[in-house]
């Protein structure tokens, strides 16, 4: 770790939709370069990525922390651009950000509300979200947004996972790429086993997956990578199963979703239609970890089994937990924060 040289001060707004941090940058981060959002995002890797570890990562953060920079939109129709970032990087689409987002941007005067409602267009790596906003009658607005194409990848693709064996996975995109399963495939039951246990079987998924063949995204090549696995209870979605459906989310380096997952809700829904599982107009509950959920619905589709397009709409509710400057002074070893090692011995120390 590097000791950083001039002070940072960066203004931030908390938030959390379904109990999952969202920490939003208002003031302090600088412009990005780029003529796309794909760009900026690399630009934000290249020259400003110790900015997302002071604000993700311990002692500012923690490893569920979960962020959002505003950037200037690049696509001609959006209203509004930002990128995701978590403790490993930065995402591609992520759910619960864009919700509370919606309900930032109005709050902030960023978006106005006309006679109680609000849409503006979202621009995010993944594409061009719609979102709409919603005062509710408890002053909370309900936000919802509209998801990029989304389908499935692969369906029963066989992996070989340590300390797994042989484990039938199915890949959908929503936004970003998951592995998905039900709990029960691999032995464990989703509601009762330890969540240790759940955290690291959908890690060893995910990283048997990610070191073998790539996955293809079929325009965006910066999209094209694994971002996590989700295990699932054994409830079918949509019209056949009418009761709330549960899934667990690890993403990133074994972090957890506290919330249902946005983007996840949404490769869910992308699969069980291209299954024929669903059809449009069907809706379901899909809760996470927290015991919060979001609603999902098939909003529109095209083709069948893996050459099927669908867009989906997930709504939720986002609520402030916060406002405060980080700060990372000139001198401090962790001005770029730290993560805990797996052990000791893997600390590094200076000299």
């Amino acid at each position: 770790m590097t000791a950083n040289r001039e002070t940072a001060t960066i203004r931030i707004v908390d938030m959390h939709t379904a109990g999952e941090p969202v920490r939003i940058v208002e003031a302090g981060y600088p412009p990005l370069i780029g003529n796309t959002i794909l760009e900026k995002r690399r630009d934000a890797q290249t020259r400003f990525d110790h900015l997302r570890t002071m604000l993700m990562l311990e002692p500012r953060g923690h490893d569920g922390m979960y962020g959002v920079i505003p950037t200037e939109p690049s696509a001609a129709d959006a209203d509004l651009a930002v990128l995701f970032t978590h403790q490993e990087g930065y995402s591609t689409m992520c759910g619960h950000a864009t919700i509370a987002i919606g309900r930032w941007a109005v709050d902030t005067g960023r978006v106005r509300l006309v006679d109680g409602k609000a849409g503006f267009e979202l621009e995010a790596p993944c594409g061009v979200i719609g979102v709409e906003v919603e005062a509710g009658e408890d002053g909370i607005a309900r936000v919802a947004f509209q998801s990029v194409e989304s389908f499935a990848n692969a369906f029963d693709r066989t992996i070989d996972a340590p300390g797994l064996g042989s484990v039938r996975v199915d890949i959908a995109f929503g936004g970003a790429f998951y592995a998905i399963l039900p709990a029960s495939r691999i032995g464990l039951s989703l509601m009762e086993t330890p969540l240790t246990e759940l955290v690291h079987a959908a890690t060893a998924i995910t990283e048997t997956i990610r070191a073998g063949a790539p996955i293809i995204h079929p325009i965006e090549a910066d999209l094209g990578f694994l971002y996590g696995t989700i295990l699932t209870d054994d409830v079918a979605l949509g019209a056949h199963g009418g009761q709330p459906s549960y899934n667990l989310c690890i993403f990133a380096d074994g972090q957890i979703d506290r919330s249902p997952t946005g983007s996840g809700v949404t490769a869910r829904i992308a699969l069980a239609a291209a299954k024929g599982e669903m059809t449009i107009g069907d809706s379901c509950e899909i809760r996470g970890v927290s015991g919060e959920g979001f609603t999902g619905t098939l909003a529109a589709m095209t083709g069948t089994g893996l050459a099927a397009m669908s867009r989906v709409r997930v709504s939720g509710q986002a609520w402030y937990s916060g406002r405060s400057e980080m700060i990372a002074e000139p001198g401090d070893r962790f001005g770029a924060g730290f993560a805990l090692p797996r052990r000791l011995a893997d600390l590094t120390v200076p000299d």
